[in-house]
């Protein structure tokens, strides 16, 4: 069943037509439905008897000798993050780079994430890199899964990084050795290599997260994670055609980003899908669209970096003469600052800047939910999918075809929000309260430890100087300078937003990272430099920086729904990255970088 995209919904409530009283009632009875006394901890990892969750359906593993040479730099990742690093890198000159990975190719959370359905939900001219240089413009609007991972694959390929490249490997330690200013890296493989640098950028979508539901180790039926598309079981492919499922009662557990991608897709195809819902989301019209030949073939050099900082103006809030990308997102770019921050009014008081932004939030979830009820017959349903929350306090979501699949005879959504979530996995069925499911297939679409990279998670243990632990440095604080490195920690940078700047359009940010790492490592270089380190005086600066002009969202968060954004309603510290926002701490990087690069390298500007 094919729907055609839908015409947005422009409706908006007159301001003085918004009772806030009534709303923050309303939020407030939602959110407590829904809080659990055990928050993030309701989780468990896809690991030990729950490994086979995690492992790789798509490459087979080979066998291979253990490697114990040395390379110049170690980058450890292969999404965008490690491929954007390594393609600088070798921009720079540097041959000896060997890339690392435990999965089976290029392409990070678009290697893991191949399931029906799948899109980008930046717009793919300023979320796929390196268009330029690869030489490449994408198909669609919002590029789906398999472009992007393919255009991984390329990025690869153009800046030869298959070269010495180990996949299907993971770090299990690194230490410093004092003697020689290299690192030595032992991997599940056995490897005991050496790198003059090693870059992490592991990411923090990859690794699979399982809900602590009782009962789900007794499931007799079949079951997998989103990210682990089991299409052996299904049939098809990333554009649908599932019919593996044809004669199956299947149940998707989980309604975030992923689910509303991957529902449409099994509710075509399935017997009858359950679809168990905690918490809706937030869905509003994408209207995906093929690109436009003769736009593509008017577009002149720089055009994607000019998009690119453009769209993150925009969002960022600064001052822009055009909107280049006009979407959902830069739509709703002063609603985002709530939790990804950047530039305020600060002509108004901050109580009336509250009230201001609270309207307009409030006017665009009534919109929002406004559009489920154009779109969903069933009015029983149609109120279950509405969102009653302040619009950043979950991701947000674009579909033309997930609310849709609700007006389905075959598709019943199950509520779980009065019970905390599903109730127990029994044999053959799912329990909600006293209502049983049965199903053939559990599907698990409940997202990925957010924020737990190798490093934080303690799985891939760092040892500096005099063999000093990384997470013991960091045990009452991030220690960095500019989230890149740390004093006591030669020569190792981390890509990913902590103690750096953030936005909905984080393969900008890897860029940015990137292009720092690749222009400090080529300094140090030029200037014959074996140690890259930061002082430990200019790392607690940057820790006073951040702390300094860290937004205290904390109120916001505690009037949210649980989910990941606000840690299940324990709340985010505050200070985790820089809360100014992403376009002046790139400014502040150009300038320190003119200035002050001599601080980390020892030698004279």
């Amino acid at each position: 069943m094919s729907t055609p995209p839908e015409t947005p919904t422009n409706i908006t409530t007159p301001a003085e037509e918004i009772d806030l009283d009534t709303l923050r009632a309303k939020y407030a009875h939602e959110r407590d439905r829904r809080l659990r006394p055990d928050g993030p901890v309701q989780y468990r990892s896809a690991a030990g008897e729950f490994g086979y969750y995690a492992k790789d359906p798509y490459t087979p593993r080979t066998d291979r000798e253990p490697k114990t040479d040395t390379v110049e730099v170690l980058v450890i990742g292969g999404g965008f993050g490690g491929l954007l690093t390594g393609a600088r890198l070798r921009q720079a000159g540097i041959e000896s780079i060997r890339m690392m990975d435990e999965a089976g190719d290029f392409g990070g959370t678009w290697y893991w994430n191949r399931y029906p359905g799948i899109h980008c939900d930046i717009e793919s001219y300023s979320y796929m890199p390196l268009l330029e240089e690869v030489g490449y413009v994408p198909e669609w609007r919002y590029a789906p899964g398999e472009e992007i991972r393919r255009h991984a694959v390329a990025i690869a390929e153009t800046f030869d990084l298959y070269r010495d490249t180990l996949f299907q490997t993971r770090a299990t330690d690194l230490a410093w050795d004092e003697q020689a200013d290299e690192w030595v890296i032992e991997t599940d493989r056995g490897d005991r290599m050496r790198a003059r640098f090693v870059i992490t950028s592991s990411g923090t979508m990859t690794q699979p997260k399982l809900p602590g539901i009782p009962g789900i180790e007794n499931f007799r039926g079949h079951t997998f994670h989103t990210s682990r598309w089991d299409y052996d079981y299904t049939g098809g492919d990333q554009t649908g055609g599932l019919q593996g499922l044809a004669d199956k009662k299947v149940a998707i557990i989980g309604t975030g980003a992923t689910g509303v991608q991957v529902i449409p897709k099994v509710g075509e195809d399935a017997e009858h899908l359950y679809v168990f819902q905690r918490t809706p989301s937030t869905v509003d019209v994408r209207d995906n669209r093929p690109t436009d030949p003769d736009w593509a073939a008017s577009l002149r050099p720089g055009w994607q970096r000019e998009r690119m900082e453009n769209f993150l103006a925009v969002i960022a809030g600064e001052e822009v003469e055009t909107d280049l990308v006009q979407d959902g997102w830069t739509a709703t770019s002063r609603l985002q600052r709530k939790m990804i921050t950047g530039s305020l009014d600060t002509t108004l008081s901050p109580q009336e800047r509250e009230r201001i932004d609270e309207i307009a939030d409030a006017q665009t979830m009534n919109r929002i939910r406004a559009r489920v009820d154009e779109v969903v017959e069933d009015p029983a349903t149609a109120e279950l999918l509405k969102p009653w929350y302040r619009y950043m306090c979950k991701r947000p979501c674009f579909s033309d075809h997930y609310l849709q699949t609700f007006n389905r005879d075959d598709v019943t959504l199950v509520d779980t929000a009065d019970h905390g979530g599903v109730t127990r996995i029994t044999e053959d069925s799912i329990v909600v309260g006293e209502a049983e499911y049965p199903v053939d297939c559990i599907i698990f679409a409940t997202g990925f430890e957010v924020g737990v990279s190798g490093v934080m998670s303690g799985a891939m243990p760092v040892h500096g100087r005099g063999g000093q632990r990384l997470l013991e440095s960091w045990a009452t604080g991030l220690r960095t300078l500019h989230g890149f490195y740390t004093d006591g920690f030669p020569n190792l940078f981390h890509l990913g937003a902590l103690h750096n700047a953030n936005s909905v359009n984080f393969t900008h940010i890897l860029s940015e990272q990137a292009e720092h790492i690749a222009a400090v490592i080529s300094r140090a270089r030029q200037e014959d430099v074996h140690v890259v380190e930061p002082t430990a005086e200019a790392v607690q600066a940057w820790v006073q920086v951040v702390a300094e002009t860290a937004h205290d969202n904390s109120a916001f968060q505690a009037q949210c729904t649980p989910g990941y954004y606000n840690l299940e309603g324990a709340g985010l510290p505050a200070g985790i990255s820089y809360s100014p926002g992403p376009i002046p701490f790139h400014r502040l990087l150009a300038e320190w970088r003119r200035t002050s690069m001599h601080e980390v390298l020892g030698v004279k500007s």
